[in-house]
């Protein structure tokens, strides 16, 4: 799948920047073009990967280069303000050979959850091809101010666009990790899920094409109801064989039927553990509307028998009729099942952090009244008042 990624905000501009790293060492194929947006200079100038050229500073008549300081408020404001501006680098981008726009954003901050999606709105009121989110809920440890951004940008970010993939910190950080290395290994862990998913089906020359392929319109029609999506992966390691398992496939015999029994059962245990692991979302996968799932990994132990059966399992435990799969062939030494879950309605941690920012929204209003009243019996004098200066 051909992806146009666009950066909102510090968190977003790295992810999309980790990206652009990961297709260059895998080949995958998937990022056509990339872009950062932010309001702050330095964050752009932190990036490794992205062009130069494909950095947009937004809101210098505003905020000087130095961000908005988590006001998303602002920094929704700016977006309306400077779009051309965005406008400008995306006009770059060749559009007819790209799938799909994902745009990329922490939604806990100022810039990024602001930010996205007035981007996604102008996209989907340009372009035909689908607009998709990827948005990134920050750690209930954060603080109220972010959870309450979160709280706003994602119930204004799923409306504008045609699927939200979610990743929520707060499943992923561990404990005593440092703050850098934490978000270092999160945003590891979004490009490896999201770049199998994306990746699959891209077929090169010279490469194996898989006994089912996933391309990108399976993709597409999985994400095609919109509401909100949820990745599930899960490896194992394996060996690689010198003739890339063409052998063993068509000589038959014993080996080759325990050979296949073994397969299968790998690939099914692989879909269990990537369906009722650790998702990017947590969620109940159950009365998900759809879903799709890919096995990735040498040929020799992939087959077609394990991914009917692993596909036939989640249409069972998911209850949907809508259920995809296939294989995506990597000479790599290991097998992965990832997969999609499109259009899930029974997630805990988003009613969560709705109510907690409800709490955060009165207490705020609350203290700002508290100051105000604080404010004025503290200047007021009444035995000795004294007039103002204007």
């Amino acid at each position: 799948m051909k992806l146009a990624m666009i950066g909102f905000g510090q968190a977003g501009g790295k992810i999309v920047d980790r990206f652009v790293d990961y297709d260059e060492r895998t080949g995958s194929g998937i990022v056509r073009a990339a872009i950062a947006v932010n309001t702050a200079k330095a964050d752009l100038m932190g990036l490794e990967n992205i062009p130069n050229e494909n950095r947009v500073l937004i809101g210098q008549s505003r905020v000087k280069g130095h961000g908005v300081g988590a006001d998303n408020e602002l920094g929704a404001e700016i977006a309306e303000e400077d779009i051309d501006e965005v406008q400008g680098a995306i006009d770059s981008i060749p559009t007819h050979e790209i799938d799909a726009f994902l745009v990329v954003a922490g939604m806990g901050g100022g810039t990024g959850s602001g930010g996205a999606p007035v981007l996604a709105k102008h996209l989907k009121r340009i372009y035909t091809i689908p607009v998709y989110g990827l948005g990134v809920l920050p750690g209930s440890d954060e603080g109220g101010i972010y959870t309450l951004n979160a709280a706003r940008s994602f119930q204004t970010f799923v409306r504008e666009v045609d699927n939200l993939l979610v990743f929520d910190n707060d499943s992923w950080r561990q404990a005593g990790e440092s703050v850098e290395g934490g978000y270092e290994e999160i945003n590891e862990e979004i490009v490896r899920r999201f770049g199998v998913l994306f990746g699959a089906g891209e077929v090169g020359q010279g490469d194996e094409v898989g006994e089912s392929v996933v391309d990108s319109s399976e993709i597409i029609n999985t994400l095609a109801g919109g509401g909100i999506s949820t990745v599930g992966y899960a490896t194992e390691e394996v060996e690689l064989s010198d003739d890339g398992g063409l052998l063993s496939r068509f000589t038959g015999g014993d080996d080759e039927q325990v050979d296949t029994a073994h397969t299968t059962n790998r690939i099914t245990s692989l879909v269990r553990k990537a369906a009722l692991g650790r998702l990017t979302l947590p969620c109940e996968i159950e009365g998900a509307e759809r879903a799709l799932l890919v096995m990735a990994g040498p040929t020799e132990h992939l087959n077609r028998k394990g991914i009917e059966r692993g596909r036939k399992w989640l249409e069972e435990q998911t209850g949907s009729m809508e259920v995809r799969g296939g294989d995506y062939p990597l000479r790599e030494p290991q097998v992965a099942s990832c997969i999609l879950l499109s259009g899930v309605n029974n997630v805990p941690r988003i009613k969560e952090l709705q109510q907690v920012a409800i709490e955060a929204q009165d207490n705020i209003e609350a203290i700002r009244e508290e100051s105000e009243d604080n404010l004025q019996s503290l200047v007021e004098d009444d035995e000795d008042e004294l007039e103002p200066l204007f």
